[in-house]
């Protein structure tokens, strides 16, 4: 059996968690992975995150792991990748600039972008001081300090779940998956940064699905008090001492409800990022780039010499992110040899 040669390069275009996980194992497969990194460091979105779900692990040594595995390979950060071809002899990939990278192969592992908050305008993103997104938030858990805009710390704090997901008014059909065990993550996270908050989730329907998302779930009502309500807001109001006004409808029991908060956060969905539309890939209807075959070929693109890993195809955990970034390497190692 014929071994890869350190000098055959793999493009990895990404540097998120599937990529260097995907970096990582092709350099102990033998290649010479080069990764390329469209903004300023690796990590991508995770790098951001505080603890992760559901066991608290705080992120950062998810992302020391994979940086200390990647130490030595070769990245090219700010280089976006605007097309990407390939035929018998391997893949080229090239930057707007015009700058060239050529490999046996490559994986696309560009990750997602959060959705844009500011398309839903009755919720005040953007207009109201004390609105913000769930990736704020996150920052804040990582700074150590939870407050409004004034500096004090909230009392009041509701979560709304689905924004930019399962939205037919924003194009947004598909759920985000991983939305709803952030919220609980989120508001126990809060209870613990804020001692006395009251937090309420609002939901459409609850998605607990992983291992250890359902007793998260009912740890945060026993063990935090947060409440959960069924129901959608459907406006946010901003009043003189810039608290939030809510009013939604409770599904569960039939009735409308008005609520003022100290803080609204936004629960934002991952949407497909504009690379989707433009490195020539087929994609799926949500925008995500389309596996070859959505049950045995996941890691498979359509294009000969290109792999799909992680959330370049869809809403993931991040467990099953880096398992696919290791799927991808191996299958690489196979179709070479």
């Amino acid at each position: 059996m014929n071994q890869p040669m350190a000098q055959e390069r793999i493009l990895v275009i990404g540097g998120g968690i599937a990529g260097m996980q995907a970096a990582a194992v092709l350099r102990e497969e033998g290649f010479s992975p080069l990764i390329l990194e469209r903004s300023s460091s690796l990590g991508g979105h995770v790098a951001d995150w505080d603890r992760l779900f559901p066991t608290q692990l705080p992120a950062r040594e998810v992302i020391d792991e994979l940086s200390a595995a990647v130490q030595e390979i070769e990245t090219k950060i700010g280089c976006e990748i605007a097309s990407l071809t390939s035929d018998a002899s391997g893949v080229i990939a090239v930057t707007a600039d015009g700058e060239r990278y050529e490999g046996r192969a490559a994986v696309v592992t560009t990750g997602f972008d959060l959705f844009d908050a500011r398309l839903k305008e009755e919720y005040g993103y953007g207009m109201y001081e004390n609105v913000v997104t769930s990736a704020e938030l996150e920052r804040m858990f990582r700074t150590g300090r939870v407050a409004m805009r004034s500096g004090e710390a909230p009392e009041r704090v509701a979560i709304l779940h689905c924004v930019g997901s399962r939205d037919e008014k924003v194009g947004q059909f598909h759920c985000s998956k991983v939305c709803c065990i952030t919220g609980i993550k989120q508001a126990i996270e809060l209870t613990e940064a804020v001692p006395g908050v009251q937090v309420t989730n609002f939901y459409m329907d609850l998605r607990a699905f992983g291992n250890g998302y359902e007793e998260l779930y009912r740890k945060s009502q026993v063990e935090h008090g947060v409440t959960y309500i069924r129901g959608r807001i459907s406006e946010a109001g901003e009043t003189l001492d810039k608290r939030i006004q809510l009013k939604v409808e409770d599904t569960l029991v039939g009735r409308p409800l008005r609520m003022t908060v100290d803080m609204l956060v936004l629960l934002v969905g991952m949407r497909a990022p504009a690379c989707c539309g433009s490195l020539g890939l087929p994609t799926q209807a949500n925008g995500f780039f389309a596996p070859q075959n959505p049950y045995t070929g996941t890691v498979l693109s359509t294009q000969r010499g290109v792999y799909l890993a992680g959330t370049a195809t869809g809403p993931k955990t991040i467990g099953e992110t880096l398992n696919e970034a290791i799927a991808a390497a191996r299958r690489i190692k196979h179709d070479l040899k």
